[in-house]
Order: structure tokens, then sequence, then C-alpha cells
């Protein structure tokens, strides 16, 4: 019987390496892979790679839908992370660039990059072992099946490793960006698997955020594009302008123009269709207008603080995120600073 995909469990930010002490039950520490989030199922007869917000990796890694059925010794559902890693032996890196460009329309160019750049699956949880739920069992217990589960099998399926130490855990955070990884995770080790809640805890390197494009300015000079204007959606399902990308090259702003074109929304009359921005007073006698994408493309940017319900102040592009649903960027995501009196500050 085919497997049924839940929502994979997610992480709200904190900005250091959390007390085992002050988490009743204790916590698992995990190295945070930068990669794809997926849920890989092998139900006994086909391989299916799903992702967070719903997208189907399945047609981008053939070579994991092939190796999952001959290496697994039995079928389950496997929470985990599909990765690139490049570089030298000795000297390998994760990539996102390489992962990045698997999303492709073109099986024959998906399956030249299967043999240029091959994915691993780093496995982290287990929810079905055989045709047993164990979702709903204590993170301690799944991961002494999943160890079990992984003890033989070879590359390129790979078991995270994790401590208790939540000082080998800072270390990690320190040592382990080296490799390209993106912080670490903290988990309650007497939980259940909680799809869509923000059980788990993550420390990063930055805070970041995934937003949807929604518009562009065009340059001051005229030519290419100034800023990127970028959304999130709130509790109602409304995508709200949130700030803008902007810093870009000479070069990339006129690339930038090329590949935003085919989301440009459009009159009846082929024109494109363009907006404004909210004026403020420092805004007055300023060009706001912007030309309106449709939100259909993901990019992950850094930023420093929220004021209100949108980014103080311009944010810095990271990266597009092909894996990434617009409808899964949600305020949710962002880290909110915990409240402090400003007395105790001035104090």
């Amino acid at each position: 019987m085919p497997h049924e995909i839940p929502a994979p469990m997610l992480a709200k930010a904190v900005p250091a390496v959390p007390e085992p002490a002050k988490h009743p039950g204790g916590l698992q520490f995990e190295p945070k892979w930068d990669g794809f989030r997926v849920l890989a199922s092998w139900d006994g007869e086909r391989v299916v790679l799903g992702s967070r917000g719903a997208k189907p990796l399945t047609p981008y890694f053939p070579e994991l839908v092939d190796a999952l059925p001959r290496l697994l010794p039995r079928p389950c559902l496997i929470d985990g992370e599909i990765v690139v890693a490049v570089g030298e032996e000795g000297r390998q890196h994760l990539s996102w660039d390489a992962l990045s460009q698997r999303i492709h329309p073109a099986a024959s160019r998906v399956a030249t990059l299967s043999a240029q750049t091959p994915a691993m699956l780093v496995a982290f949880d287990l929810l079905l072992d055989g045709d047993e739920d164990v979702s709903a069992r204590p993170l301690r217990e799944r991961r002494a099946r999943l160890e079990a589960l992984l003890r033989d099998v070879p590359h390129p399926i790979h078991l995270t490793r994790t401590t208790e130490d939540a000082e080998l855990a800072r270390r990690w955070l320190a040592e382990f960006e080296g490799a390209g990884l993106d912080g670490v995770v903290a988990k309650p080790l007497d939980a259940a698997y909680a799809p869509g809640k923000r059980t788990m805890l993550k420390i990063k390197h930055a805070r970041t955020a995934d937003v949807v494009a929604l518009g562009y300015r065009v340059h001051k000079s005229g030519r290419g594009v100034g800023s990127i204007l970028v959304g999130l959606y709130d509790a109602g399902g409304q995508l709200r302008n949130v700030g803008g990308v902007s810093a870009f090259t000479d070069r990339r702003r006129l690339e930038l123009v090329d590949e935003l074109e085919p989301l440009v929304e459009r009159d009846d009359t082929g024109e494109a269709v363009t907006g404004e921005t909210d004026r403020s007073r420092f805004s007055s006698g300023k060009d706001v207008s912007f030309v309106r994408l449709r939100p259909e493309r993901v990019l992950e940017v850094r930023y420093d603080q929220l004021e209100g319900d949108r980014f103080r102040h311009t944010v810095q592009f990271e990266r597009w995120r092909p894996d990434r649903e617009p409808r899964s960027c949600t305020y949710e995501q962002l880290e909110v600073p915990a409240r402090y009196d400003l007395a105790d500050v001035l104090t």
C-alpha cells in the first residue's frame, strides 16, 4: 500500500545551543544539513521523494530512486536531507549550487547531473519501519530503530551523527560550517514526531528567511533590476510585501531581467503590469512603481530584524530555493527576538 507522505516536522530559530537540563527528557543535537528536506518513502513497490511544501523531488534524483529499493532492508518512511558533495577526497564540502541545478525540467539534463554530481540521502528520523508506524514513539526510540534499519546500508544513504552533549554541539556549530553545513538542530528526546509543527530548535550561522519574489524595480540607470520586492504569506493566506533585495552588480542586474521575464504579469495587450509600494515620508518624490511578478519563485535572504511585519532594512540575496513552494513561505519561519525590558538595558 502506498505510503501517505505527511508534512515534515519543522524547527524554530533560537540564538544559541540550548542547555539540555532546561528541557525535561533531554535533547538530541544533530548537524543541520544544507540541502533539500525530504520525506523518502519506499513502500516495497515504488519510491517517492516528498519535500517540504509538497513539491515532488522524485523526478530530479533518479540515482536515489534506484538506490533505496536496492539498499534498504525493508520498506520504510525516512525523514532526511538530500545533499550533494563536491571537491577532492578529504576536502569535500556540500554544494548548494550543484544541488539546486538538479531542479531542471529536462529529464536528460537531470540524468547527466545525476551521474556528474550524484546526491546522497542523509537520514535523521524514521516514521514508518516496515508496516509499523513509529511516528508517535519518542525520538530516542525512533533513533534506535533508524540506527538498526541503516546499520549495514552503504553510500549514498547515510545516518546523521547525533549527541546529547551541548558542548560538542557548540563545537559542531563552529567547525562544521567549513564543510558547508548550516548549523545545529536540537530535538526533544521524549517527543513524538509532529508533522507541520515547530517542535525542533535550529541554531544557524545567520538569520535567514525564505521569501517569495513578487515584483522588481528597474534600476535608477534605467537598465536592469534595481531591487527585487519580496513577500511572505500571513495567517489568512495573503501575500504581503515585507521588503526588498538589492545591491546587485551591473552584470547581475541585467541577468535578472532575463531570469525574471517568464514571471512578469502581463495584461490583455501583452504589456507588463505594474504596481506601487506604499509611500512614506522617506519615499516622498521617489518612484515607488514596480513590475509585478507572478508569485512562483522562492529565494532565501539574510536579514537583521523585523519592524512590525516588514524587514527593517534591505535584505541580502542568499540563493534561489527551487525546492520550496511559495505558499510555504510564511511569517512563522521568522525568528522573533525575545521580549526584553528597556529599563533593564538602561539600568
